[in-house]
């Protein structure tokens, strides 16, 4: 779920407004009879997936071919030094290979994405294609010898948080603050276990895409009834890694993360919220002279007033440990800072279209910068509290080939 950047939103001393028009068109197509759709990639609501297209490839068997193809645009009235007022993009062009039968399986995602997140500067997407997962983000190989138990090898999504990577997955257009301590992608292995109302996962791998294996990852979740679910996930560096880059922050990477989500989804209703504790021990050799902390807390949700019309919505509060002269480092906006957020998404869904207008409103003090390793650092020296409201426009499709243009 979770994992890293580059936004259209990035909080500034003045008050800003924001809006982002994403136009897109997500393709997927159906035989005559259509099949189910598939858990990769996850999608949480409101958005629905149709069908995906079945392609008989041989030696390989049946496969399933599902696609996303979206625009995005941005407008802002207060970009910061470097950035434009009106940007234009390529949000997601990308395809979906998989396997979803029999002893071998397998998952491939390629093509060209962005990540926008609240409180990050906005990056392009070819730079994000380049910065962080590569023209292929996710690709595994999946061994299921029963319905119980599973083996993943390859490039895996992350277990940790309660929002996933791309933008089409989440039913807010940007991925929120909490989202920003979490990794995304991992090469590793992974495996997966479930019996009745429990389920649980195992993966090793390399953390914040660092290609050094010293992470341990694990989610257990237990299946209250049909409505109330509980997971506790918890991953963190078994040893110490000095390296980074932009898809591998070196404070983050060199953390422990802990998550508590409670996920209720009953008739229109859906409503996960969750906490969120991360925590990078002292480390002289990469520059932590104290334990720095953070501590989350959100609460995400969405009601469906028809089949076409869903309102959703999302509220949190981060806060990281330390101040400026106690060798805390900076995860945040420095240390000792604290930020929240609201957004709120409207979204209609018609079949294959979806249009989803999403306001947000971000508050944190500003705090001078220092220089970290850490990831996305926006930091500003300016005095005072920063206050900004801002919107932004998604219009998606998702449209099923059969009978209709794509």
């Amino acid at each position: 779920m979770a994992m890293p950047i580059r936004t259209l939103l990035y909080c500034m001393k003045r008050r800003a407004l924001r809006s982002a028009l994403l136009p897109g068109l997500l393709l997927l197509g159906t035989t005559p009879a259509h099949a189910a759709p598939l858990p990769m990639p996850a999608i949480t609501g409101p958005l629905v997936a149709p069908s995906p297209f079945l392609f008989n490839a041989g030696p390989l068997g049946e496969l399933d071919i599902t696609g996303v193809m979206s625009g995005m645009g941005v407008w802002q009235d207060h970009p910061i030094t470097g950035d434009r007022s009106t940007r234009a993009d390529i949000s997601n062009g990308q395809i979906f290979i998989q396997k979803t039968h029999g002893l071998i399986q397998f998952f491939l995602q390629a093509g060209a994405y962005n990540m926008p997140a609240l409180g990050t500067p906005f990056l392009s997407t070819g730079n994000t294609v380049n910065d962080y997962y590569g023209a292929l983000p996710q690709a595994y190989l999946k061994i299921a010898p029963s319905n119980h138990f599973s083996l993943l090898i390859g490039k895996l999504p992350t277990l940790i948080g309660a929002e996933y990577t791309f933008t089409f997955e989440n039913m807010n257009i940007e991925r929120g603050l909490l989202w920003n301590q979490e990794n995304a992608v991992t090469h590793g292995i992974q495996a997966n276990y479930s019996s009745g109302p429990l389920s649980a996962s195992l993966q090793w791998g390399d953390g914040f895409y660092s290609k050094r294996y010293n992470w341990i990852s694990g989610a257990l979740s237990y299946a209250i009834n049909s409505a109330n679910t509980v997971s506790v996930v918890a991953m963190g560096n078994m040893g110490h890694t000095n390296y980074s880059s932009l898809a591998t922050p070196l404070y983050q990477n060199n953390s422990d993360i802990y998550n508590l989500i409670y996920t209720y989804a009953s008739g229109p209703w859906m409503i996960q919220p969750y906490l969120q504790y991360t925590y990078v021990p002292t480390n002289p050799t990469i520059g932590v002279g104290r334990g720095t902390a953070t501590k989350g807390a959100a609460i995400l949700a969405s009601y469906s007033f028809s089949p076409h019309v869903s309102l959703a919505a999302r509220a949190e509060y981060i806060a990281s440990t330390g101040n400026a002269n106690d060798g805390a480092v900076n995860l945040l906006y420095g240390p000792g800072s604290k930020a929240w957020s609201f957004t709120i998404t409207p979204t209609y869904q018609d079949q294959g279209f979806l249009s989803a207008p999403s306001f947000h409103w971000c508050r944190r003090p500003i705090t001078p910068p220092v220089l970290s390793g850490a990831r996305r650092e926006t930091t500003r020296p300016r005095p005072g509290l920063f206050w900004k409201p801002a919107s932004c426009f998604e219009r998606a499709a998702l449209t099923d080939c059969t009978g209709h243009a794509c």
